[in-house]
């Protein structure tokens, strides 16, 4: 997607330097537009864990990268051991997106076929290639499949806006390119259908409000911030037409883990009858898992990140300011799970479909036999 009019991804390799990944470092915008270079196992742990990079996709590509980085620095002499437990580091920085493990297995998969260790290194990269470049695919395709939708209500109303509400951000910047939520959105736009986003904050990191609303001012489209819990209000009185969200993981039956607060988007839609997507691309789903509440790990972050926030100073700096009495203690969940009973369906690079693992396994019939 575009940046001051110059196009970006959200990670990718140095020009001129292959053992060098690039990637926007998200904690600075939306203040700050910058670039960090990753190079070793333990930038691309802290890159994951600390949220330079963040997003279900684009924690999974990053991981990918970080595989090839591990092939490419391990010692000869314990090549084996040092990728696996590469693998094992970065697989336990983030526990709830499914896209870091599934990156981490398919590498190790990979290079698990290769004979020598310079082939392992070439498998790896190109592997972590194809990660990052199918991820931006899906999202184009997930944006394919979406418009249809925004494409009805549009006509429905007789060519005005459509109000979309969404949650976090389910971006480009949370993937590789397009984003999962968004990939509809730049569709509609693309195709000349007016749209505008509620854009939710998105406490305590403010996702929406840093990142969300950045993006999308940056690809022109007409959006308005919005304090987190508005969103009943706004369905309560027809200013919301659809709910689009994106996720984590999501289980073979349709539930969706997504940042904290999705799940009450998601009563509120459902009271004042208003559909609610989720748009995903394949990597995101967990076909191991049928009980979102029980199986899915949720984390739990520091404490920090709800007592205090970050903004610019008048002065234009950056500044962490607390907004609790300082001996508060605080709870950090960072994630909530929405039962599939309350999701309208699931937008995904093969087509749209219910929140059933009957309607998932028609979609990806290659998982039956797991399930």
């Amino acid at each position: 997607m575009m940046v001051d009019g110059k196009y970006y991804r959200t990670v990718w390799v140095k020009q001129d330097d292959p053992a060098v990944i690039q990637v926007i470092d998200q904690r600075r915008l939306p203040h700050e537009f910058a670039v960090l270079d990753l190079k070793t196992v333990d930038d691309f742990r802290r890159a994951i864990k600390d949220m330079v990079v963040r997003g279900a996709g684009l924690i999974g590509a990053t991981a990918g990268y970080g595989m090839y980085v591990a092939a490419l620095t391990a010692p000869r002499n314990s090549f084996e051991s040092f990728v696996r437990s590469a693998g094992d580091i970065l697989t336990a920085t983030r526990p709830t997106a499914s896209n870091l493990a599934w990156a981490v297995k398919r590498q190790l998969a990979a290079m698990s076929q290769a004979a020598t260790i310079a082939e392992k290194i070439e498998t790896a990269f190109q592997t972590a290639c194809a990660i990052a470049d199918e991820d931006a695919a899906f999202c184009r395709r997930i944006g394919e499949h979406g418009l249809k939708l925004i494409r009805d209500i549009s006509a429905a109303k007789n060519g005005a806006p459509v109000n979309i509400l969404t949650h976090c951000n389910a971006g480009w910047l949370a993937f590789v390119d397009y984003g999962s939520a968004t990939a509809p959105i730049y569709a509609a736009q693309e195709a000349g259908i007016k749209v505008h986003v509620w854009v939710d904050e998105t406490r305590p990191r403010s996702q929406g409000a840093g990142l969300t609303a950045w993006e999308l001012g940056q690809q022109g489209v007409d959006h308005h911030l919005v304090a987190d819990n508005t969103g009943g209000h706004l369905m309560q009185h027809g200013l919301v037409d659809l709910v689009l969200v994106g996720t984590d993981r999501t289980t073979r039956n349709g539930d969706v883990a997504n940042k904290i607060g999705t799940y009450l988007k998601a009563l509120a839609a459902r009271d004042n009858g208003i559909p609610f997507y989720v748009a995903l691309p394949s990597s995101s789903f967990d076909f191991e898992m049928d009980d979102g509440l029980r199986q899915i790990p949720i984390e739990e972050r520091d404490e920090r990140e709800v007592r205090y926030v970050t903004g610019k100073a008048p002065d234009g700096s950056i500044a962490e300011v607390l907004v609790c009495p300082e001996t508060t203690p605080a709870k950090n969940y960072g994630f909530d799970v929405t039962p599939a009973r309350l999701v309208t369906g699931l937008i995904c690079e093969r087509g749209m479909c219910a929140a059933t693992e009957n309607a998932i396994l028609n979609l990806f019939p290659e998982h039956r036999r797991r399930a």
